[in-house]
């Protein structure tokens, strides 16, 4: 022992590689910044990380079609103490062994429509997976009753693990799993609890009825590496009347009385597009600015403010209630294009949409204009709800062809807008065949910067599930002059036709889809509180009232206790899941209940 004490740590001797690895280093660096002196001489800045990300999917043997439904469910607690019952949906995630591009990509996620007033909901809802690795998956069931008006309870969890797939597997037949009340809500079961005492019919323990079967082998090509939604290509319309009334935007009606009348309301859509999309289709957010890597993944306080903001904004916008419509169709076809049309009220109004495709082919839009805008909103971020990787985004609007049979650029074809034409909005019913429309879709988006050389991919994509209707797509640099004109008849049409089904958002400032102005001034407002420097009074209110709500949802008891059952949940099981993965009207809608300015209620121009 005394030797060992006596012993002293022996310096290595320098080896002449080290000379070597130094210059390295010092010469990697030199490279670097002659780089960037190169491209600022050139008159062109160093292009901000993010954009086209050309990582390949990784290889894998082809895997098997999986048909997951979700029929009923037993005894689920009551949610709803004036009536006893609950609105339950069913919000599940599919894990698997297959390798992401990057971990930030999104997991599977499927909704079931909401069921009213039911303790014994039942739903027959279908979800169609392909390129299942014959490894197996894991399947992941929350039940949720649907409140609106407050947060989303969650009713319990099912979690269904397959160890194998195979073409002869028996699969799951309606069996019954228990469903878990550990992470449920106390409120919901105790109340379920009372009414066991006086009935002893009631269960206390719910069931959850599910089917698994596999539906073959699956048909791969280049996309061996992933999994994606086969269908149904589900559609959904929510209504905000609430939204729309401080956004002051209003729609035609009638009442009562058969007189004419207006009510405020605000329009998003989503619209699941049967897969696999295009693998070329995979773009990061940009990264213009260093605070949009923070706001993206929630790692310091400025970018869990702007984050959570966003989240909720998400779930406002998306949000499900009693006046939210549902609809699906089995696979793409005319009758799924006419839907489409239906919700972008055809070509009435000289509507333009701004649009995000996500890497499962969910479709969200909602209307964009200078009517209002959403404060400390990226547009593009909030559709996405603040996912890292998205498929495409931009804006898309419709017009009507004269002729059905002409190119939409002929010069002998005609389109409404921007000339007057007979047969369709707004003085008559619009035709019934998609053939007399065309979609106008563009790369007009500052958040993702989508690649313009992939538009003909998404130009397929979309033609591929939206028969009959032809596809014009416009790169937002190359074609700017021409998308400029076609816009603006578009805002002169809305103007001439007035506004009708205003549910629109904007940045408040112009018509383009970046969003890096909108950012730059919220950061520099939040700056400017920081640094004490003077800003107008309104916006410092806003920025002050934004960390002061958040703050006391963070110090909410309730909350709080629920989040930490919620994640330790999460760390058991493994899966991995972030926020974003939330459904858009559970816990989400808590997290930023507060953190909407009072003064248009997180609504308007800012």
């Amino acid at each position: 022992m005394d030797n060992e004490k006596d012993e002293q740590p022996k310096h290595r001797k320098d080896h002449r590689t080290d000379a070597y690895a130094t210059r390295l280093v010092d010469k990697t660096t030199t490279w670097q910044q002659k780089v960037l002196r190169r491209g600022t001489a050139n008159g062109k800045k160093p292009q901000p990380a993010g954009g086209l990300d050309e990582t390949p999917i990784p290889d894998a043997p082809p895997g098997y079609t999986v048909k997951i439904t979700f029929h009923r469910a037993h005894s689920l607690p009551m949610a709803d103490l004036n009536s006893l019952s609950s609105d339950p949906y069913v919000y599940s995630q599919l894990h698997t062994s297959l390798p992401s591009r990057h971990k930030q990509d999104p997991h599977m996620r499927f909704r079931t429509p909401t069921i009213r007033r039911s303790t014994d909901p039942v739903w027959n809802s279908e979800w169609i997976i392909a390129n299942v690795p014959s490894t197996g998956f894991k399947l992941k069931a929350r039940i949720y009753d649907e409140d609106p008006a407050d947060h989303d309870d969650r009713l319990g969890n099912v979690h269904v693990h397959v160890d194998s797939l195979h073409e002869n597997w028996p699969g799951i037949k309606e069996q019954q799993y228990k469903i878990k009340k550990r992470m449920g809500s106390k409120r919901a079961y105790f109340i379920r609890g009372c009414a066991a005492m006086f009935n002893r019919n009631v269960e206390m323990s719910g069931k959850l009825v599910i089917s698994v079967e596999v539906l073959g082998k699956t048909e791969v090509g280049n996309n061996g590496g992933r999994i994606w939604t086969v269908g149904p290509c589900a559609w959904s319309r929510h209504l905000s009347p609430m939204i729309g009334r401080l956004a002051g935007t209003k729609e035609p009606g009638q009442g009562k009385d058969g007189r004419k009348s207006e009510r405020y309301n605000f329009q998003a859509n989503q619209f699941q597009l049967a897969g696999p999309v295009p693998p070329a289709l995979y773009h990061r957010y940009v990264e213009f600015k260093p605070f949009i890597a923070g706001m993206f993944t929630a790692t310091s306080l400025r970018g869990r403010i702007l984050n959570r903001a966003l989240h909720h904004q998400h779930g406002r916008i998306y949000n499900y209630d009693r006046t939210t419509v549902y609809g699906s169709f089995p696979s793409p076809s005319q009758d799924m294009t006419l839907q489409f049309l239906d919700l972008v009220h055809y070509d009435h109004g000289g509507r333009i949409f701004t649009y995000v495709m996500t890497l499962d082919g969910m479709w969200r839009f909602t209307e964009t204009g200078k009517e209002f805008g959403i404060d400390m909103l990226s547009k593009h971020t909030m559709h996405a709800d603040v996912d890292i990787y998205i498929a495409f985004s931009g804006e898309f609007f419709v017009r009507r062809l004269k002729s059905p049979h002409k190119d939409p650029f002929d010069s002998a074809q005609e389109t409404h807008p921007a000339a007057e034409m007979g047969g369709g909005p707004p003085h008559s019913e619009p035709p019934s065949d998609p053939a007399y429309y065309a979609l106008y879709i563009d790369n007009d988006s500052g958040t993702y910067r989508p690649k313009a050389t992939l538009l003909p991919l998404l130009k397929g994509y979309l033609q591929k599930n939206l028969p009959g209707l032809k596809i014009v797509t416009l790169d937002c640099v190359a074609d700017g002059e021409k998308m400029g004109k076609l816009k603006e008849e578009q805002r002169e049409r809305k103007k001439a036709e007035g506004k009708g089904r205003v549910v629109v958002q904007d940045d408040g400032s112009s018509m383009s889809s970046s969003d890096e102005e909108e950012l730059e001034e919220r950061m520099r407002e939040f700056n400017h509180e920081e640094d004490g420097a003077p800003a107008e009074e309104t916006k410092r209110k806003k920025v002050k009232g934004e960390i002061k709500e958040s703050k006391i949802g963070w110090r909410h008891g309730d909350k709080k206790q629920r989040e930490q059952r919620e994640a330790e949940e999460d760390l058991n099981d493994g899966a991995g899941e972030n926020t974003s993965e939330r459904p858009a009207t559970g816990e989400l809608r808590q997290e930023g209940e507060e953190m909407v300015s009072q003064d248009k209620g997180g609504i308007g121009r800012g």
